[in-house]
C-alpha cells in the first residue's frame, strides 16, 4: 500500500490544489517500510490526481480539498482522508492505527490563510 500526504516542512499542507510536494509512504503488513518526498513539478489542481496515480497512491491524506478533486480521486480509486492538519508522520501512524478521521466536507476552515490568500476570491472548497 502507498499513502501520499500533501506535504510541507514535516506537516500536512493545507491546500491540496497548491501542493508542491507529497510525502509518499510505502506500507507493508501495517508498517511503514519506506518514505520519500516527491515534488509535483508545478502540477495544479487537475494534474495532481494523475500525479498521485503515477506514484501508485492508494490513500491520500491532506488538508482542504475541493469537490472536483474529491470526485477525481474517487474515480481513480484513491481513498481520501481530508481535513487533517499537523505532522504528516503522525497522521500516517494514526491512519495505520485506524484512528485517522475522514472529514466529509474539508473546506478552507481547516487551514490558516497566508498573506495574500483569501478563499473569498476563489472558493477553496469549490476546486
Amino acid at each position: 500500500m502507498k499513502i501520499a500526504v500533501s506535504y510541507e516542512n514535516g506537516n500536512i499542507f493545507q491546500h491540496f490544489g497548491r501542493t508542491e510536494q507529497f510525502k509518499v509512504y510505502t506500507v507493508e503488513n501495517g508498517t511503514v517500510t519506506a518514505a520519500e518526498t516527491v515534488g509535483t513539478n508545478g502540477a495544479g489542481h487537475g494534474a495532481l490526481v494523475g500525479f498521485l496515480g503515477s506514484v501508485k497512491a492508494d490513500v491520500l491524506i491532506c488538508g482542504g480539498i475541493g469537490a472536483g478533486a474529491r470526485n477525481a480521486l474517487a474515480a481513480s480509486g484513491i481513498t481520501l482522508y481530508a481535513g487533517n492538519s499537523g505532522s504528516a508522520d503522525e497522521a500516517v501512524a494514526a491512519f495505520l492505527a485506524g484512528k485517522l478521521l475522514q472529514n466529509e466536507d474539508p473546506t478552507c476552515d481547516h487551514h490558516e490563510h497566508h498573506e495574500g490568500h483569501s478563499c473569498g476570491s476563489h472558493g477553496c472548497g469549490e476546486h
